[in-house]
């Protein structure tokens, strides 16, 4: 997957406002992964850093236990977050954090 597919994921993101483009960044997101792991297997990331596609949680346990964790921090906005008042881009936002949060 080339960088402007990558990107993709994040205009994917930035889309959401209703159920219908939340489905379209959750099939969206689920090709990144796919992508990710078909790379993987090629040419390996280092252990200790993110994988081809930027994922930093590679397991469904991870994935969602960040996605969890980042939910919860950002409950009430952050600093660099401001927390949307469209439920669907909130959940958007909790699912996209799993993929990059530490």
């Amino acid at each position: 997957m080339a960088d402007d597919d990558r990107k993709g994921v994040f205009e994917s993101l930035e889309r959401v406002t209703d159920e219908a483009t939340f489905l379209v960044f959750l099939a969206t997101l689920a090709d990144d992964r796919l992508d990710e792991v078909e790379r993987e297997k090629v040419a390996p990331s280092s252990p200790w850093g993110s994988g081809a596609n930027g994922w930093e949680n590679g397991t469904i346990e991870a994935f969602l236990e960040r996605a969890s964790e980042w939910g919860r921090a950002s409950s009430n906005g952050l600093r660099f977050y401001s927390k949307p008042d469209n439920p669907w881009r909130r959940c958007a936002d909790i699912l996209y954090a799993g993929k990059i949060y530490e």
